[in-house]
């Protein structure tokens, strides 16, 4: 039952940097988007993101509540040496879809427009950052349980030179999601060279940002290059994540997009499996050199037994309405 458990905790990650990225992303797409395109861009992302941005997040309380009921030394350590960036990125999930909303719904249209797009804009930029920051200290050997001070404890655990490019090339999928995932959105010429203007721009950012990873690694005396390559599975994801951004380019410049959104997907699916099935099922590497495996801090096993039924029997309820939810908003389209 504990290979199922993990199953969904990876799935749900999956799921949350997809859907959720390309939902955040589209808030970095508006900000980096000049003032004459950014109101024809804002009303492409808002068709993009409206079947997903209520129901995203869904996914990242999936893979908390795992963490706290199934492997809690897991989150109690993620919590406790990581809860400034923790904090930081819920205070963006809120502002966002506070912003969000207020931006799209609100009765009165006056000057508090511009400062619910401000904060749409930067939280969007900014709660995808901090979940780079947190997922790189997961592996970066930068928690030390055994400091003595608050900075070694509580900043150094997470602010370092990989963690930030982990959080840029973070935003950097983000926005990538975003653009190609609104290719599907335009209804104009006009509109389709605009994004895919953006979505090769983006292109360009994932790609710039992804070299920086592997720098500060090998700055950082992290063995990423060798947790990539030293094994066929990581050389095969990363060839596979290639070949799907050429098949997207080539679907672009062709203009034929039905296979964009999939190829999407399948390359974050890539790109997770060759950042973490070297040292799986550690999933904290600490400074002291142990680290926390999914087997070992694992609940006891009538505790998993009940979760992965749990997760079973609720993903017959959530995926079938998610799926109508998707459907729905595609027949609204058209």
């Amino acid at each position: 039952m504990i290979y199922i458990v993990i199953g969904f905790l990876w799935l749900s990650i999956c799921l949350y940097m997809i859907l959720g990225g390309a939902d955040f992303g589209a808030g970095i797409v508006e900000l980096f988007t000049n003032k004459k395109a950014r109101h024809k861009t804002q009303e492409i992302m808002y068709e993009s993101i409206a079947p997903v941005w209520e129901a995203n997040h869904m996914w990242l309380i999936i893979a908390i509540v795992i963490l706290f009921v199934g492997f809690p030394e897991i989150y109690t350590t993620m919590s406790t040496y990581l809860h400034i960036p923790l904090v930081l990125m819920l205070l963006g999930i809120i502002a966002r879809g506070t912003a969000f909303t207020f931006r799209h719904y609100d009765a009165v249209k006056d000057n508090w427009q511009v400062l619910y797009t401000q904060i749409f804009y930067y939280a969007s930029l900014l709660t995808p950052f901090f979940l780079g920051l947190i997922a790189a200290a997961t592996v970066s050997h930068s928690i030390n349980p055994d400091a003595t001070n608050f900075l070694d404890l509580y900043i150094f655990s997470w602010l370092n030179w990989f963690g930030v490019s982990v959080g840029l090339f973070t935003v950097a999928l983000c926005a990538y999601l975003a653009s190609i995932f609104s290719l599907r959105e335009t209804r104009d010429k006009a509109d389709l060279l605009l994004m895919i203007r953006k979505s090769k721009q983006t292109m360009i950012f994932v790609v710039i940002t992804g070299i920086l990873v592997f720098f500060t690694a090998y700055i950082s005396d992290i063995p990423l290059v060798m947790w990539v390559f030293s094994k066929p599975l990581g050389i095969m994801a990363i060839a596979f994540a290639t070949i799907a951004l050429l098949l997207i380019f080539k679907a672009m410049n062709r203009q034929k997009l039905l296979p964009v959104r999939a190829l999407a997907g399948f390359q974050i699916v890539m790109i997770l499996v060759a950042a973490t099935y070297q040292h799986n099922p550690d999933i904290i590497l600490l400074a002291n050199g142990q680290h926390l495996s999914l087997f070992t801090t694992a609940a006891p096993a009538k505790t998993i037994s009940a979760l992965g039924w749990a997760l079973m029997l609720g993903s017959l309820f959530i995926l079938p309405f998610l799926f109508y939810l998707m459907a729905s908003f595609s027949k609204l389209r058209k």
